[in-house]
């Protein structure tokens, strides 16, 4: 076995990892955790400590409906309203009494007392991309061009849970599947990252599509010209290399390395990650209850991540194939919004989105895992010549079920047209507090950016009636997203989970 103290003592570790063969192990896994480390545990200002739901969730599927659904063909009926606004689709009762859904969403109407139902969601934005951002971190877009991703963007909710509370059990904190968010004609778009927090906190993104008879996630795959007798002798060199640098003053880039290829191997030698990925060991009635299409094999995906420990699963509503000059693409329904949502759309979310709750709560799972349902915006009451409806930010449903969530509830309302909010109007910031209060981080908790300067998290208020509470205090801050200055900032440790 080669040693390190043997000779070329002076060698820097990038050499010593070049002569080791560390960097032909022929994957994209080191790039996968290049941007992960659990060195030290930010700091927090917990605020909601003494809530019975503080810290209820130990783990969060956030299912990104991206496109837009239509709030009339979902959550929010609106059969009193004129027909060329409510369309062709009639409400139904749910099992509980008073909260009707639409006719499309037959299965989830059977588990409404499980979920609570936003109808009042508000950016006032009618834009994908800053919209979508704000939903997506809590913060209102101030840049110069959300369809770019730009390193001072603010960071998805779960680069932060995932910075604030990392995962103890799983191979990483915060995954994204099936695909990344792509906008029209092709471009990637701002909110999708861990932004000013540095990339180490982005999402493990895995593009991959669990449908396939043959799935498999390439990152996590041996290459064929290395046995694990082979890799198992690579990890010993890798280890005299550490323990010789750990005596030497290393720059924060290097030790993050350090935490990447420690990270890289347990994987592959654990296999943890990979058995998470094994979708094919779930039984076939399992499999056709989520839908053999992409999304619902996603979702029962994010399942086996969250039983693998990862702690936040984001699962992006896949694009169809060729779909990116489309003027219906995903939930985005500018054109044949009726039959788009009747055979393609809200078939495939009422099967998946209710196998997972089921699924969770039969493996004990639901009490703690948040489930969030939602996209950047709803669409506008009225059809236009195409018979599609547009975008409209001015009021949009989503849906929470899981830990801390009181189900069996819609909480605000929009107007008879379905065009604006009649009471309770929630900004998206007050989502993203509704995450950080029930993981137990708060809503209030401070951490540090990139350049070591201290952010407030979130300037929201938890959803207190999602979450069957009064809440304290009915004082808001502006819904700026703007982030106000910390006063006598005193690194406090975030509670563990």
């Amino acid at each position: 076995m080669l040693s390190i103290l043997e000779k070329g003592v002076g060698r820097s570790r990038r050499e010593w990892l070049r002569v080791g063969g560390l960097n032909a192990l022929g994957l994209s896994l080191p790039a996968l955790f290049a941007n992960r480390a659990r060195a030290n545990r930010p700091p927090a200002d917990v605020g909601d400590v003494d809530h019975p739901t503080f810290g209820r969730a130990k783990n969060v599927i956030y299912l990104y409906l991206g496109g837009g659904p239509p709030q009339h063909e979902t959550f929010d009926p609106k059969p009193e309203a004129p027909a060329e606004l409510r369309g062709e689709f009639k409400p139904i009762h749910t099992n509980v009494p008073g909260i009707d859904f639409c006719e499309l969403l037959p299965r989830t109407s059977r588990i409404a007392d499980k979920l609570a139902i936003c109808r009042a969601m508000s950016t006032d934005d009618n834009t994908h991309s800053t919209s979508g951002y704000w939903v997506l971190t809590g913060s209102k877009y101030s840049g110069q061009n959300a369809r770019e991703i730009h390193p001072s963007d603010w960071p998805h909710i779960g680069s932060v849970v995932q910075r604030l509370k990392p995962s103890d059990e799983g191979p990483f904190g915060f995954a994204w599947l099936p695909e990344p968010i792509v906008a029209n004609p092709g471009v990637r778009i701002s909110g999708q990252t861990a932004g000013f927090i540095g990339r180490r906190w982005d999402p493990h993104n895995f593009t991959c599509d669990p449908q396939n008879e043959n799935f498999s996630i390439k990152e996590l795959q041996l290459p064929g010209d290395l046995p694990p007798v082979r890799l198992s002798r690579r990890t010993s060199f890798l280890n005299q290399i550490d323990r010789y640098f750990s005596d030497v003053e290393r720059t924060k880039q290097i030790r993050d390395m350090d935490r990447v290829k420690s990270e890289a191997l347990s994987v592959l030698t654990t296999g943890k990650a990979r058995a998470a990925f094994a979708i094919e060991k779930e039984p076939a009635a399992v499999r056709e209850r989520y839908g053999r299409g992409k999304w619902g094999q996603s979702v029962l995906l994010a399942r086996r991540l969250i039983e693998a420990g990862v702690r936040f699963v984001h699962v992006q509503w896949p694009r169809e194939p060729g779909d990116l000059s489309s003027n219906a693409p995903m939930w985005d329904t500018h054109a044949a919004n009726n039959p788009r949502v009747k055979s393609v759309l809200c078939p495939q979310f009422d099967v998946g989105f209710t196998a997972l709750i089921e699924d969770l709560e039969s493996r004990g799972l639901l009490d703690e895992t948040l489930v969030v349902a939602a996209g950047e915006f709803g669409r506008t009451p009225h059809f236009n010549a195409q018979g599609g409806r547009d975008h409209w930010g001015h009021v949009f449903s989503l849906a929470l079920a899981g830990a801390g969530v009181a189900g069996g509830q819609v909480v605000g309302s929009s107007d008879v047209k379905g065009a604006y909010p009649r009471d309770g109007r929630t900004p998206p910031q007050d989502l993203a507090a509704t995450i950080f209060h029930l993981l137990g981080i708060g809503h209030n908790a401070a951490t540090l950016r990139l350049d070591e300067r201290p952010f407030r998290i979130c300037d929201g208020t938890p959803m207190y009636r999602v979450l069957g509470m009064t809440p304290a205090t009915t004082e808001r801050r502006p819904a700026t997203g703007t982030v106000p200055p910390i006063p006598d900032f005193r690194p406090i440790h975030a509670p563990k989970k």
